[in-house]
C-alpha cells in the first residue's frame, strides 16, 4: 500500500514537474522570448548595422516552433529607410530538428520594403554600414580550418508581394528603380547533397512594365542550377543607365526581351550552358549625340532565335537573326569626318586604328550563326564635304545572309536586294568569304538616277548631271589572297539618256539616247579594260567658244592648288610605265559604233556669232586599244550644215604610243557663207556664195603631226566689207582672183606639221592662218602666183610681169610674143583678174633709137666719130626730136600690146585697161626696153 502511494505520489510530482516544465517552457516561448526579441532585435540591428529598428509584435509558439513577426521597419544613419515587411513567418521542422538537421518548415515573408543602394565603389548600403558599424579588428583572427557546413533545410521559402527600390549611385548620373511586385518561391532546399529531387525556385519581379520571370531547379551542394530565365519589356531607360559606362550612343526609344534555358554549376570547374535563348528588341531608336533629335539607328524589330552558349566547351551558338525595317543614318561634315566615327570616344578610335587584338592561350572560341535576313530596310547617307551637300538613300533594303561560323575561310551565301530614293535599284547574289577575303557576286543596277552622284562629280568637274540612268548586270569576283588584290568583272553596262551641263551655265553640253558597253571585262591587277562592243545611240555635244577664246569644255575640269602635284605624280607614273614598256592601265575596245550623232559648234569671239552643226554622224571605229601594234580602222560619215557630207575614214594605231595613225576626211558641197564670219575676221569680208570641198589627209604618229590639205573653193564670192583688228591689210579680192581659174574654182594644198602637245598650235586656226598668207603671198606678188598656177614654162615671175620692146619701135623683142599668148590664157581663165597696161619709152634708149633712124632718113652718118658726137649732142640737149614723137611712141607700144591681147589671143576687152603712158621705162641688159604690168581685180 505504501509503495503503491509513493508510486502515486512520485507519477504526480512527475506530472507536476511536467506541468510546471512545460509551463515554464510556454511562458518563456509565449511571454518571455517574444518580449525579449522585441527588446533585443533593435539592440542588435543598432549595434551591428547603426540602424534604427522597431517591430510591432512578435509572436513565438513554441510547441509549433513558429514565429510570426509584424509591422518591422529599421532605418539607417541618414534616417532614410531601408528594410521593413508587413510580416514575417518562420516555421521550424521538429523532426528534423530531431535528426541533426536545422528544418524549416516555411519562411515567408509578406510585402517586404527593401532599399538597395549600389554605392560609387560599387559597395552596396548593406555592407557599408555593417562595415561602418564593425571595424575590423587590430589583429587578424586566426585562419580557421574549413568545415563542413551545417545541415539546413528549408521546405519552403517564399516572398509575397514584396517592393525592392534599387538605387544606382555608381554612374555620374544617379538613378532608382522600383521593383514591384517582387514574388519568390523556394522549395526543398537543402545544403548536403540527397538523392532525392533538387529544390525548385521561381521568382517574378516587375519595374512597371518590365518582367522578371525566373523558374528552375537549385542544388547548394553540389552547387547546380537548371532553369529558365525571361527577362521582358526592358524599356531603354533602364538599359541607357546600366549600359552608359560601355555604349558611347544614346538609347531614345526600345525594349529588350531576353529569355533563355540555362544549366550551371560549380566545383572544380564552373560550367554554364545556355540553350533555347532568344533575343528581341522592339522600336530601338539610337542617337549619336546627347541632344539629337533625329535618331541614328532604328529598326522595328530584331529578334534572335535559338541563343546557346557553353562556357566549358568555349562554344556559342546562335540562329535566324531577323531585323525589321531597320534604318541607318550616316553623315560627314565639310572637314570630312563620318559621325559615326567621331561619336566614339577617343581611346575606343585609337583602337579600332590600330585594330590589334590581345594574344590569349586559351582555345579558341566556336561561334556559328544559322543566318541573317534583314527586311524593309532603309540607308541614309548625307555628305558636307562637297560644295553641293549630298544625300543618298537606299529604300526597302533586303539582306540575307547564310551560315557564318568562327571558320572566316568558309563562303557564306549572301543576297541583296535595294532600291535608291532618287531613282532606280540595285540586286546583288553571291557568296562570300571573310577571311581571306573573297567576294563572288551577280550584281544588276537598274534605271540608277545618276543626278544623285552630281556632287561627287562637281568634286573635280565643273559639271551638273540633268538627266541620265545607269543599268549594270554582270559578275564581281575579288580575292586578297595575295597581295595586292585581284579581281575581275565581267558583264554589260549602260547609261541612258543621259544629259550633262557645265554647273554654272544653262545649255546642253553632252547628251545622248543611250551608251551601251557589251560585254565588259574588266580586270583589278593588273588594271585592264575590255570592251567587245560600245554603242552610242544619238549622241549630241555642245562645243561653245565664248567670247574670251576659251571652249566650254576646257571649263569642265576643275583646278586647285594641288593641280600641280596631281600633275607631277601622273608624270611619274607615266615615266614608271615608259620604262616598264606598257601601260600601268591596259584598254581595248572591239568596235565603236556611232547611230545619228550630232556636234553643235558655236564661236562667240565672231561678229557675227559663228554657229553650224555636225549631224546625222553614224558609223564605226574597231580596234581602239593602247597596246601596241595595233591596227583599228575607222569609218564614220556625216553631215555638216545641212547639207554638205562629210566622211572620216582611215586606220588607228595604238592610242598614246608611236604607232601612226592614217586619216582621211572628205567633204563636198558646204556651202561657203556659212563660214563667213571666219572669213570676215581674217580676210575684212563677208562670204556671198560659193561651196567648199576638202580633201584632208592626216598622218598622227604620237603627238606629232603631219597634214595635207586640199582646199578647193567653188564659185567663191566676198561680201560686204568687215571691220576686222585680224583682216589681213592686203588687197584680198586680188589674191582670190589670181587663185580662181576659168570655172570659178579656187584649189590649194595646205600642208601643215606640228606638235599637238603643243597648246599653242591649233589645226583649225593654222590652215586658216596658211590659206590666209597664200592670198597675201598672191597679192604681194601677183605674176609669181599666176606664173606658178598657169604653169608657164620657161619664164620666170618677173619677166611674166612685163613685156620687151625694140627700141625706138612698137616692135617686141625676141620671144616676147610668146610671153603675152602666156599671159594671154592666164587672164582668159581667170575672167575677174584685170590688166593694167602702162604704154612706156625710156628718153635715152629710145630718143636715141629714134634719132638714129632720122639720120638714116636723111642720109647722115650713124656709124663712126660723127655718130659719137651726135649722141653726145643729144644727150646734152643740142640735139632734140619733135617732143611729141617719145609721147606717140609710148602710146603705140601700150595701144599694140592691148591689141595682141584682144585680137590676136582673145582677151576681152573688159579685162584690159590701157593707162597712162610714161617715160620712165626700164632697160634690160640686151638694150630691150622693158614696159611693166600690173594686175588689178573687178
Amino acid at each position: 500500500m505504501a509503495e503503491q502511494k509513493a508510486e502515486r505520489h512520485l507519477a504526480r510530482n512527475s506530472v507536476i514537474v511536467l506541468a510546471v516544465l512545460v509551463g515554464l517552457y510556454a511562458l518563456a516561448g509565449f511571454l518571455l522570448l517574444p518580449w525579449w526579441l522585441e527588446k533585443a532585435l533593435p539592440e542588435q540591428l543598432e549595434q551591428r548595422m547603426g540602424w534604427q529598428a522597431q517591430v510591432e509584435s512578435i509572436q513565438v509558439n513554441p510547441f509549433a516552433l513558429s514565429m510570426e513577426a509584424e509591422g518591422f521597419a529599421a532605418r539607417d544613419r541618414a534616417d532614410e529607410p531601408v528594410t521593413a515587411f508587413e510580416k514575417l513567418r518562420v516555421d521550424v521542422s521538429f523532426l528534423q530538428l530531431v535528426r541533426g538537421i536545422i528544418g524549416f518548415e516555411e519562411i515567408r515573408l509578406t510585402e517586404p520594403d527593401i532599399r538597395l543602394d549600389l554605392l560609387e565603389d560599387y559597395s552596396v548600403n548593406y555592407a557599408r554600414d555593417w562595415q561602418n558599424a564593425n571595424p575590423p579588428a587590430s589583429e587578424p583572427e586566426p585562419v580557421q580550418e574549413p568545415s563542413e557546413p551545417p545541415r539546413l533545410f528549408f521546405r519552403q521559402i517564399a516572398i509575397e508581394g514584396g517592393q525592392l527600390l534599387f538605387r544606382d549611385f555608381s554612374q555620374p548620373e544617379a538613378a532608382e528603380f522600383l521593383i514591384e511586385p517582387l514574388d519568390l518561391a523556394l522549395n526543398d532546399l537543402a545544403t548536403w547533397q540527397r538523392e532525392e529531387s533538387d529544390s525548385q525556385y521561381s521568382v517574378t519581379a516587375a519595374i512597371g512594365d518590365q518582367h522578371i520571370d525566373w523558374q528552375g531547379d537549385l542544388s547548394v551542394t553540389p552547387l547546380y542550377s537548371e532553369g529558365r530565365l525571361r527577362i521582358a519589356d526592358v524599356r531603354h531607360d533602364t538599359l541607357a543607365h546600366f549600359l552608359a559606362p560601355y555604349l558611347p550612343w544614346q538609347l531614345q526609344d526600345g525594349a529588350v526581351t531576353v529569355e533563355s534555358r540555362y544549366q550551371l554549376a560549380g566545383g572544380d570547374q564552373f560550367e554554364l550552358i545556355t540553350s533555347g535563348g532568344k533575343l528581341s528588341i522592339r522600336d530601338l531608336a539610337l542617337a549619336l549625340n546627347e541632344g539629337d533629335e533625329e535618331p541614328a539607328l532604328t529598326t522595328r524589330a530584331l529578334t534572335v532565335n535559338d541563343v546557346g552558349f557553353d562556357l566549358t566547351a568555349r562554344e556559342a551558338s546562335v540562329g535566324m537573326v531577323t531585323i525589321e525595317a531597320p534604318f541607318v543614318a550616316a553623315s560627314r561634315d565639310a572637314e570630312g569626318m563620318v559621325d559615326w566615327v567621331t561619336s566614339l570616344p577617343a581611346g575606343e578610335q585609337a583602337a579600332e586604328a590600330a585594330g590589334e587584338e590581345p594574344a590569349s592561350s586559351a582555345p579558341a572560341f566556336r561561334w556559328s550563326v544559322e543566318g541573317v535576313e534583314l527586311t524593309e530596310g532603309g540607308v541614309r547617307w548625307r555628305d558636307r564635304v562637297p560644295e553641293t551637300p549630298a544625300e543618298l538613300a537606299l529604300t526597302d533594303l533586303a539582306v540575307t545572309l547564310g551560315g557564318l561560323s568562327q571558320q572566316m575561310d568558309e563562303p557564306v551565301p549572301y543576297s541583296l536586294s535595294a532600291g535608291l530614293a532618287s531613282g532606280g535599284s540595285l540586286r546583288a547574289d553571291g557568296q562570300v568569304t571573310p577571311a581571306p577575303f573573297n567576294f563572288e557576286g551577280a550584281l544588276a543596277g537598274t534605271d540608277i538616277a545618276l543626278a544623285a552622284v552630281e556632287p561627287y562629280l562637281q568634286l573635280g568637274a565643273n559639271l551638273a548631271v540633268n538627266d541620265g540612268r545607269l543599268g549594270f548586270d554582270g559578275n564581281l569576283d575579288l580575292d586578297s589572297q595575295d597581295d595586292p588584290m585581284t579581281g575581275t568583272f565581267s558583264g554589260t553596262a549602260q547609261i541612258a539618256d543621259l544629259d550633262l551641263r557645265l554647273a554654272d551655265q544653262d545649255g546642253q553640253l553632252v547628251s545622248w539616247q543611250l551608251l551601251r558597253l557589251a560585254p565588259v571585262e574588266f580586270n583589278v591587277n593588273p588594271a585592264r579594260l575590255e570592251i567587245g562592243t560600245v554603242t552610242l545611240v544619238q549622241p549630241a555635244f555642245n562645243l561653245v567658244r565664248d567670247t574670251g577664246g576659251a571652249h566650254n569644255v576646257e571649263r569642265i575640269v576643275k583646278t586647285g592648288a594641288d593641280a600641280g602635284t596631281e600633275q607631277a605624280g601622273a608624270a611619274q607614273d607615266d615615266s614608271a610605265a615608259e620604262q616598264s614598256g606598257e601601260p600601268d592601265f591596259i584598254f581595248r575596245i572591239g568596235e565603236l559604233l556611232v547611230e545619228e550623232g550630232s556636234v553643235a559648234y558655236t564661236d562667240r569671239t565672231m561678229e557675227p556669232v559663228f554657229n553650224t552643226t555636225f549631224d546625222t554622224l553614224s558609223g564605226s571605229v574597231t580596234g581602239i586599244s593602247n597596246v601596241p601594234p595595233q591596227q583599228g580602222s575607222v569609218n564614220l560619215q556625216g553631215r555638216l550644215a545641212g547639207v554638205a557630207p562629210v566622211t572620216f575614214k582611215g586606220t588607228l594605231g595604238a592610242l598614246g604610243t608611236e604607232d601612226p595613225s592614217e586619216l582621211q576626211l572628205n567633204m563636198d558641197d558646204l556651202a561657203l557663207p556659212v563660214l563667213s564670219p571666219y572669213f570676215g575676221r581674217f580676210l575684212g569680208y563677208g562670204v556671198d556664195s560659193g561651196k567648199l570641198k576638202l580633201d584632208l589627209d592626216y598622218e598622227f604618229t604620237g603627238t606629232r603631226l603631219k597634214a595635207s590639205n586640199q582646199v578647193v573653193l567653188d564659185r567663191m564670192e566676198l561680201g560686204q566689207a568687215v571691220a576686222s583688228e585680224e583682216a589681213v591689210n592686203a588687197p584680198v579680192k586680188l589674191g582670190l582672183a589670181l587663185l580662181t581659174d576659168r570655172q570659178g574654182v579656187i584649189e590649194v594644198d595646205l600642208p601643215i606639221e606640228g606638235d599637238l602637245s603643243d597648246p599653242q598650235f591649233s589645226v583649225g586656226q593654222i590652215v586658216m592662218r596658211a590659206f590666209v598668207n597664200l592670198l597675201v603671198k598672191a597679192a604681194a606678188s601677183p605674176f609669181s602666183m599666176l606664173g606658178s598656177l598657169a604653169d608657164l614654162a620657161g619664164f620666170s615671175s618677173e619677166e611674166l610681169g612685163q613685156v620687151s620692146f625694140v627700141p625706138g619701135s612698137v616692135q617686141l623683142a625676141s620671144g616676147e610674143a610668146e610671153k603675152l599668148s602666156a599671159l594671154a590664157g592666164a587672164l582668159n581663165d581667170r575672167p575677174d583678174l584685170l590688166l593694167n597696161i602702162r604704154g612706156a619709152v625710156a628718153a635715152e634708149a629710145d630718143g636715141l633709137a629714134l634719132l638714129k633712124a632720122e639720120r638714116e632718113a636723111r642720109g647722115e652718118p650713124v656709124t663712126g666719130e660723127a655718130w659719137e658726137q651726135a649722141q653726145q649732142a643729144y644727150r646734152n640737149g643740142e640735139l632734140s626730136l619733135p617732143p611729141e614723137t617719145l609721147g606717140k611712141l609710148a602710146t603705140d607700144r601700150g595701144v599694140a600690146v592691148r591689141r595682141l591681147l584682144q585680137d590676136t589671143h582673145g582677151v576681152p576687152s573688159d579685162q584690159l585697161f590701157t593707162l597712162e603712158p610714161s617715160r620712165q621705162a626700164a632697160v634690160d641688159d640686151q638694150g630691150q626696153v622693158t614696159v611693166p604690168f600690173n594686175l588689178d581685180v573687178r
